[in-house]
């Protein structure tokens, strides 16, 4: 079974005060359950996955807000991670996580032109959570022209070697 989930379209409310006082307090009114209830919907969602697929482009080096979103819903004190003597630990169960990442600019190899703040706080807050076996794949330079997302394309073909059967022209329509 595949469960997608479009952050894009769907949309997943910001967390606010009424998340964390549902979360933080237990005489919380009950019409802040809501976000509680949306939150554990989204965890449950993780749990059940045996791979996880991250689709997301670079927006001003960094996440689009929808994925902040949804990150800030799964990533949840006494119930994605635990905090002891030595800090916070992920509850999560580990399973392979892909993120695909494009990007209008160039934010690694020896032409990046750009910092990268999204692929490093992904590693750190997904392994919070438990998730540690992070593969990305990034599509960059897609701005830059026919020219180089078609250069784009094919190097990340190569570094996805044979994992996946996406035909690079199909892939660029």
């Amino acid at each position: 079974m595949v469960t997608e989930r479009d952050l894009g379209s769907a949309g997943i409310p910001h967390i606010d005060a009424n998340y964390a006082l549902a979360q933080h307090s237990s005489t919380a009114p009950i019409e802040d359950a809501g976000a509680i209830v949306r939150s554990d919907a989204l965890i449950q969602e993780l749990e059940q996955a045996d791979v996880v697929v991250i689709g997301t482009p670079m927006h001003n080096l960094a996440m689009p807000s929808v994925l902040k979103a949804w990150i800030d819903h799964i990533v949840r004190a006494r119930r994605t991670f635990t905090i002891g003597p030595k800090g916070k630990v992920g509850t999560l169960r580990d399973r392979p996580v892909f993120v695909a990442i494009a990007s209008g600019g160039r934010f690694s190899g020896e032409r990046a032109r750009q910092p990268d703040f999204l692929t490093p706080w992904l590693t750190a807050i997904l392994g919070m959570i438990g998730l540690h076996d992070l593969t990305f794949f990034s599509v960059q330079g897609t701005g830059l022209g026919a020219d180089a997302l078609e250069d784009a394309w094919l190097n990340a073909r190569a570094a996805m070697g044979d994992r996946f059967a996406i035909p690079v022209r199909a892939a660029s329509r």
